[in-house]
């Protein structure tokens, strides 16, 4: 995607609410013979209050001829890794438990999200992964956690 399209793509999704995430990587887990196979996906978001935040996610993508259609339900498992990539400016207020991400994992009743807290006592940000459906969610889950640092500055 040429750096201008991706801009107003960004610009659009911020301004929608929703953060897109960037596919990293994927490693394939089970062939499929039909429809694409069963794999992992690493994919990369960038805080949308927080600047210098990226959050990386892992989570299994179901193959096969349902998950080509959309019609199949992801996992509930989930990975998170959020790192600080520049100096952390927060672009407005922060809401505890605010949600930072959030993609469909099934046609319709299964979501995963991600969800921010601040830690004011250890000055730390905290990110929670998890998955919730329409009647019942998952326990599962992963946390994260970034120490608000002064970044060094190049000289």
């Amino acid at each position: 995607m040429r750096p201008a399209l991706r801009g107003l793509v960004v610009a659009l999704a911020l301004a929608a609410g929703t953060v897109q995430a960037e596919t990293v990587g994927e490693v394939s887990t089970v062939f499929k013979l039909l429809g694409p196979d069963h794999k992992i996906v690493v994919e990369a978001f960038d805080d949308p209050k927080v600047e210098g935040v990226t959050c990386y996610l892992s989570r299994a993508k179901t193959g096969g001829i349902k998950g080509g259609l959309g019609l199949a339900e992801d996992r509930a498992e989930a990975s998170i890794a959020c790192r600080q990539v520049g100096p952390i400016r927060f672009r407005e207020a922060l809401k505890e438990g605010e949600e930072v991400f959030k993609e469909r994992t099934s046609l319709v009743f299964k979501t995963m999200q991600v969800v921010r807290f601040f830690d004011r006592t250890r000055n730390t940000l905290v990110y929670l992964v998890y998955s919730d459906r329409l009647i019942e969610g998952s326990p599962q889950n992963a946390v994260t956690a970034i120490p608000i640092l002064p970044w060094p500055s190049a000289h």
